[in-house]
């Protein structure tokens, strides 16, 4: 609790310093505002309206809340804690990318695992103890530049592979921001779209995910003996899928064999694999021919070919919070609040910023969501109070590993860190 009302007490003084900064998204006032308080008895407050910026800042330097969060959907009446009554005017499309949804390699460095019912513990991403089968299990999820720079790339891939070729959506109306933890979050203010109803939100994010695919309408099939793939010529995901097949088979047959005995991906047969590294050049010159699609050269069993399209298309769809984007009374991080997780901003970026922009280690400096650096270099001394605390590389310097007890001297905007993530208490 004295660690808790020391963040409290230094989110309000962000808040208080970089009033001026703290941005105003659109319609505010016709916005939803929810906050979780660091008091942990109290999940969340919401149902709560600003008539105007000014009086939204004053909220947050007298409470410094713990997360800060506004809503997608427009109201007459925001502030009406009766949902009938709130007058609902329109969603924006709203896409969280947060990679605590999806594998990474380096969660089997740094993402921890303890089962509550035999004590078993590990690291890694698990549903289950791999030991009793139970799903009672805790878990302490963590960040590095790796899973970080897979969610960046997930979200260019949302904007320029789905969002502007296959539905024309004007990248002006895209408002893109790092959600200060695991991931970033994408809202398309579009008057159009903001009418869509929860099915309709649900049918976009089926195509950009590839839920769903019928390889039959996009040109599958099996004639006698022969199996026919997809035309070049045919736009959406026929032609993703021809080019990342193309993109696979440009790999040097190592590269190949790797990715396609791969459990967790493809997990094909030798056979398969076999086939197409002796085929793979004319196979190649059949993808990139706008009038060949006879895949028979390969393989001619269509199940297979179902399991290889199927790992295609997961590595081709993007890796969305479904409820999220579906919900049309969903709230999101408020831009330039700050993440009670972490101790980060939830920074805004234009899309020209993605590419270069590292949130754990960025150079220019009005686009860095690490607040917490002093000047001065100031040390503060903390006492881990987690089993196990993976090593955390900010701002090109690496801290721990760390195990229950340490005692450590450590850089403010670290001692935050930590302090946020409740795997230490101040001493």
């Amino acid at each position: 609790m004295k660690s808790f009302e020391y963040l409290k007490r230094r989110f309000k003084e962000y808040y208080k310093d970089n009033k001026e900064k703290i941005p105003l998204v659109s319609l505010f006032d016709q916005r939803e505002f929810g906050f979780i308080p660091w008091d942990q008895q109290i999940r969340m407050i919401r149902h709560m309206g600003f008539a105007t910026r000014d009086n939204l800042i004053k909220h947050l330097i007298n409470n410094g809340p713990r997360h800060v969060y506004s809503s997608g959907s427009l109201y007459l009446n925001p502030e009406n804690k009766d949902m009938k009554n709130k007058s609902y005017l329109g969603c924006d499309i709203i896409i969280d990318i947060d990679v605590d949804h999806f594998y990474t390699p380096c969660k089997e460095d740094h993402d921890i695992w303890y089962c509550k019912e035999c004590g078993k513990n590990g690291k890694g991403m698990v549903e289950k103890c791999p030991n009793c089968k139970k799903s009672k299990l805790k878990k302490l999820n963590w960040i590095c530049e790796k899973c970080l720079n897979v969610a960046k790339k997930e979200i260019i891939k949302l904007i320029y592979d789905f969002l502007i070729p296959d539905f024309n959506i004007d990248i002006e109306k895209m408002k893109i921001a790092f959600s200060g933890h695991r991931g970033y979050h994408l809202k398309i203010e579009d008057n159009d779209l903001r009418t869509l109803s929860s099915d309709e939100r649900r049918e976009i994010i089926d195509y950009i995910t590839g839920e769903g695919i019928s390889y039959e309408i996009l040109g599958l099939r099996k004639m006698g003996d022969n199996i026919f793939g997809f035309s070049r010529e045919t736009i959406g995901w026929s032609q993703k899928i021809n080019r990342k097949i193309e993109e696979i088979l440009k790999k040097t047959n190592i590269e190949i064999e790797t990715l396609l005995s791969d459990k967790r991906t493809f997990n094909l047969n030798k056979n398969f694999i076999e086939n197409l590294l002796n085929y793979k050049n004319n196979f190649l010159n059949i993808i990139e021919s706008d009038n060949m699609n006879n895949w028979t050269l390969v393989n001619s069993n269509l199940n297979t070919w179902y399991k290889f399209l199927g790992a295609i298309v997961e590595e081709i769809g993007i890796e969305v919070d479904v409820p999220v984007a579906i919900d049309i009374h969903r709230l999101i991080r408020y831009p330039g609040s700050l993440h009670g997780k972490t101790g980060f901003k939830v920074q805004e970026l234009n899309p020209n910023d993605l590419d270069d922009f590292n949130p754990l280690d960025e150079q220019t400096e009005k686009l860095d969501p690490i607040v917490f650096v002093s000047k001065v270099q100031t040390i503060q001394k903390l006492e881990i109070i987690e089993s196990d605390v993976p090593a955390t590389k900010i701002k090109g310097e690496t801290f721990g590993p760390y195990k229950l007890g340490d005692k450590i001297e450590i850089p403010h905007h670290i001692a935050v860190f930590l302090l946020c993530k409740g795997v230490a208490k101040s001493i």
